[in-house]
This record gives C-alpha cells, sequence and structure tokens, in this order.
C-alpha cells in the first residue's frame, strides 16, 4: 500500500512540475499574441484611414466588381471598413488568439492548483 501512494505522490509531482513548464512557456507565448493583436488592430486602423483618404480623393472606384461613386462623408468610414474586410478579419483574429491564450493559462492554473490540492 505504501508504494502504491508513492507512485501516486510521483505521479503528481510529474503532473505538476508539467504544469509549471507549460505556464512557463504561455507566458511567453502570451507577449508573443499580445504583440500579434496590437500589430494586426494598427495594421487594419491604418488601412482603413488610408482607404478613406482614397475614397474622399476619388482614388479607389471599384471594390468587389461595383463603381464607387458619390462617397458621402457620412459612409465613407462604412465604405473603407468593408474594402478593408481582410485585415479586420486578421485583427479578429489576433484578438481571439490573445484571448484564447489567456483562457488557456487560466485552465492550466486551475488545474495545477487541483494537483496541488491532492
Amino acid at each position: 500500500m505504501e508504494i502504491y501512494k508513492q507512485m501516486d505522490l510521483i505521479t503528481i509531482q510529474i503532473k505538476i512540475e508539467g504544469l509549471i513548464k507549460a505556464l512557463s512557456t504561455s507566458r511567453q507565448s502570451i507577449r508573443r499574441f499580445a504583440k500579434e493583436k496590437a500589430e494586426k488592430v494598427a495594421e487594419y486602423e491604418k488601412d482603413v484611414a488610408k482607404t478613406i483618404l482614397l475614397l474622399q480623393n476619388d482614388q479607389i472606384t471599384m471594390f468587389d466588381d461595383i463603381q464607387i461613386s458619390k462617397v458621402t462623408a457620412t459612409n465613407v468610414e462604412k465604405i473603407a471598413r468593408g474594402i478593408c474586410w481582410k485585415q479586420k478579419m486578421e485583427s479578429d483574429l489576433a484578438e481571439s488568439n490573445y484571448k484564447a491564450a489567456i483562457v488557456s493559462i487560466e485552465c492550466l492554473k486551475a488545474e495545477l492548483n487541483g494537483y496541488q490540492s491532492i
């Protein structure tokens, strides 16, 4: 019976050490995801601003085979955001990856707490 308890403790110790290592790796990853998120959001905002300027200066005249004419001040931003849809998708994906990394860390912490309680 004593051998069985020791094996359980060894297994738990190995699990705890693995989780601590995973948390360390995840901490490094979250910095990368945060940087990527910030860069993608900034790129999207920059592209929208450039697109607005191009629309206002009549330098963009087509979008998805649709003629653009008479863009009003009230809808120029909506049109620019539509034109920059790929950048928005990349920005949203980067934000989702960042949030998923945070959730992953919380799960690892909960699992670690569970093993430490044992």
